[in-house]
């Protein structure tokens, strides 16, 4: 039996997007400020997480085609790999470094390394986080 429940839908059409942007704005916030790759990961998740409770996982799935097992990999790959590339260069583990660069139209940005650590800490926990809720989903 499939119940239309075209409120919800549409409310977390909108919800969903808003959601996302503000676990954007925790992960670029986190740099600076508290926040980053591990709470906007969880934020990230949590959207997607009311997408399936709204939607079916087909819809949502047939949209998002991710395996989150290998996003899992990939994000723990990429934080460890800016821990072994800081000791390639002779410094210790997880060391990170960062410089100015002048753009053009955006003037001087502050590029860091650390941004790469948090970005594969963020894939990790959406990964895992949505991997743990589709598994226990699917034990119905």
């Amino acid at each position: 039996m499939k119940i239309n429940d075209v409120i919800l839908q549409t409310v977390t059409s909108i919800s969903a997007f808003i959601i996302l942007a503000f676990g954007a704005y925790l992960f670029f916030a986190g740099h600076h400020d508290p926040g980053g790759g591990f709470i906007g990961g969880l934020v990230i998740a949590s959207a997607l997480v009311l997408l399936y409770l709204a939607f079916d996982m087909e819809t949502v799935q047939q949209g998002i085609r991710v395996d989150y097992k290998i996003l899992t990999g990939i994000g723990v790959g990429l934080s460890t790999l800016t821990g072994v590339g800081a000791m390639v260069l002779g410094y210790p583990f997880l060391s990170h470094t960062y410089e100015y660069v002048d753009f053009p139209f955006f003037g001087e940005i502050e590029l860091a390394t650390s941004v790469l650590f948090e970005v594969g800490v963020s894939l990790a926990v959406v990964g895992a986080t949505m991997t743990i809720i589709l598994s226990i989903s699917e034990d119905v």
